[in-house]
Formats: structure tokens, C-alpha cells, sequence
């Protein structure tokens, strides 16, 4: 395919992907606030609509709001994940969205702890939010202020955390009747109203600093030494960067759990990297790679009754191996354009 005609399609799916993505932030506004009057009868326009798709489909999901708020969910993990995890991988630092994923469920413990011991009603997905965030400025910390090797700190984060929500776990046994699984492996039940709402916010956030960063960090992932030379504010941006894989991973465990969500930072980064040409090229294909992965996971899990983080990271490795089948070349070799 001539490179005009496949960027100009590439530049096609990205604006689909940023309309499919306004629309369903639309429906989780519309879900907050269904109450009002007009809200409320544009949100009937939605239910509307996705009695039409199980009629279409012969199905009997997508009348149901909490499916839309995990379709929005995975849209929105299938934009951000594959935009942080471009930088990730390009620095060789594909293993801290595993890391930060296990520093999260810590917190998931730790807010099941608190709510069973406690009269107050704590958000397991801010709890995880910010033990994630401590756990990652954690790390860059141990990084910057040891001399061991770069993966150590990011070993012992990752084990230690993980050790510590386990433990959690055990000693609060039985006080409790949510299952710990779906934090493990992912679930669209985990997804709550409030959860849909704030992977909004925090997606647009995360979007908001790459294209305000962009260049900077550009500079970093591919020159860091030459960026401090430059007196760039490497520290400042290496923790934005590693706080950004701390939202994503996050909102992305309501999905694929634990164990699954470092896969969306990435496999679609992984596949785009074997047909891009360009730094900015491979973005853009990661993205489209991403929302491919989540789209089709969700028809394999609706259709099947199969997990549907299991079913997403499937979807993406078959689009990774197809993007292998398709490349021309054998080695990466990308500008930074």
C-alpha cells in the first residue's frame, strides 16, 4: 500500500477512534446526570439504541447500562494505554505497567481491609489509584538513588507489593464478600458507575499531557542523556511518565485484572512497531491496534460467555502476529519524526 494512502487511513481510524471516544464519555455524562431532564432524555436515546444492537445482533447485552460503561471502559483503556505504553517500550521499560499493576492491587487490598474494619465507605479503585501512584513515584525513587540496575527496583516493587496485598488479603479473610478474583483477572462486573467516570476524567487527562509533552518526552525516550545536557527536567518528566502508567494500569485492571493489563501497554505497541516508520506513526497504529483488541475481545467474550480479559489479550496477540505476517522488514527500525 502506497505510505500517503495508509497514513491518510491511519489518520481515518484515529478520528473514528477519538469520535467513538467522545461518544461514549457522552454516555457516562449522560449516566451521571440522567436525573435532569434533558439528560435523562438523551440517555433514553442510548438505551434506545442498544435495545436496536441486541435486536440486530440477536443479543441481550447492550441493553443493560453497566455493559455500555464497560464498553466505554475498555474504549477508553484501548486510547491511553497504548499511548503511555508507546513510550514504555521504546525505553525498554515494558515490565513497570506489571509492576504498577501489583502495586495497585496492594491498594485494592488495602481499601477491602479498611471498608470491612471500618464504617466508612472507601473506593477500592481510588485506594488502588493511590497506592499505585505512591508505588510508582516509589520506584523511580529507588531508581534514581541506587546503584543497581535499572529492572531491580522495578523486581522488588513488583514482588514486594504483590506480597503485601496477598497478605492483606489472607489476614482479612472471610470480612469481606467481594471476590478478590476479579481484581486478578479482570471482569466487567468490576466496573462500577463511579469507576467508568473517573477512568473518563483520568483518560482525558492522560491525553491532555502527552499532546502538551510530546516533544519533551520524545527528548527523553530516545536521548535521555542528550535532554540533560539540554537542561531539560529529565526527573520531572521520567515521574510524569511513570505516574501516567500508574492511572492507566489502574483504570485498565477493571478490565483485564491484575495479571492481564500490562498486555494493553504492550502488544498493540508490539504490533504497530512492525509496520510504523515513524515514532508519531507508531502511536497512531498502536492506538488502532489497541481499540481492535478491545472490540474484538468484547464480541469473543460476549459471544463465547468467555473472560473478557482473557479475550482481549488473545485478540491483540493475533493482531500482533498478523502485523509480523505483514511487515516487510526484519528488524525496527523507526525515525523519531
Amino acid at each position: 500500500m502506497h505510505r500517503e494512502t495508509r497514513l491518510r487511513l491511519e489518520l481515518i481510524g484515529i478520528g473514528a477512534t477519538g469520535l467513538l471516544a467522545a461518544v461514549m464519555i457522552g454516555f457516562l455524562a449522560l449516566d451521571y446526570l440522567q436525573d435532569y431532564a434533558v439528560a435523562g432524555a438523551l440517555y433514553e436515546q442510548y438505551r434506545i439504541a442498544g435495545r436496536l444492537l441486541d435486536y440486530v445482533l440477536g443479543t441481550n447485552v447492550f441493553r443493560h447500562p453497566f455493559m455500555w460503561r464497560s464498553i466505554a471502559t475498555g474504549i477508553l483503556i484501548g486510547i491511553v494505554a497504548p499511548l503511555v505504553g508507546t513510550y514504555l517500550v521504546h525505553r525498554e521499560m515494558a515490565l513497570i505497567g506489571e509492576t504498577l499493576a501489583h502495586t495497585a492491587f496492594a491498594g485494592v487490598a488495602i481499601g477491602l481491609l479498611f471498608s470491612a474494619t471500618t464504617d466508612l465507605g472507601v473506593s477500592l479503585l481510588l485506594a488502588a489509584l493511590v497506592v499505585g501512584i505512591l508505588g510508582a513515584l516509589g520506584v523511580q525513587w529507588l531508581t534514581e538513588h541506587t546503584d543497581t540496575y535499572g529492572d531491580v527496583p522495578i523486581a522488588i516493587m513488583l514482588t514486594g507489593s504483590f506480597a503485601v496485598g496477598t497478605l492483606i488479603i489472607s489476614y482479612g479473610r472471610g470480612m469481606t464478600g467481594i471476590n478478590v478474583e476479579d481484581y486478578l483477572f479482570g471482569s466487567i462486573s468490576v466496573v462500577t458507575p463511579g469507576g467508568a467516570r473517573l477512568m473518563a476524567v483520568l483518560s482525558v487527562l492522560v491525553v491532555a499531557v502527552v499532546i502538551a509533552t510530546y516533544k519533551q518526552l520524545l527528548f527523553i525516550t530516545f536521548d535521555e542523556q542528550a535532554a540533560r545536557v539540554a537542561r531539560l527536567n529529565v526527573t520531572w518528566y521520567n515521574t510524569l511518565l511513570i505516574v501516567m502508567t500508574a492511572v492507566v494500569v489502574v483504570g485498565a485492571m477493571q478490565i483485564l485484572g491484575v495479571i492481564l493489563v500490562a498486555a494493553m501497554l504492550v502488544i498493540p505497541v508490539a504490533a504497530a512497531t512492525q509496520i510504523a516508520h515513524s515514532f508519531r506513526e507508531t502511536l497512531f497504529c498502536s492506538i488502532l491496534f489497541g481499540q481492535v483488541s478491545i472490540l474484538g475481545g468484547f464480541a469473543v467474550s460476549i459471544g463465547g460467555s468467555l473472560p473478557t480479559g482473557g479475550s482481549i489479550v488473545v485478540v491483540a496477540i493475533a493482531c500482533y502476529l498478523l502485523a509480523i505476517a505483514a511487515s516487510s522488514r526484519s528488524t525496527t527500525a523507526i525515525s523519531t519524526h
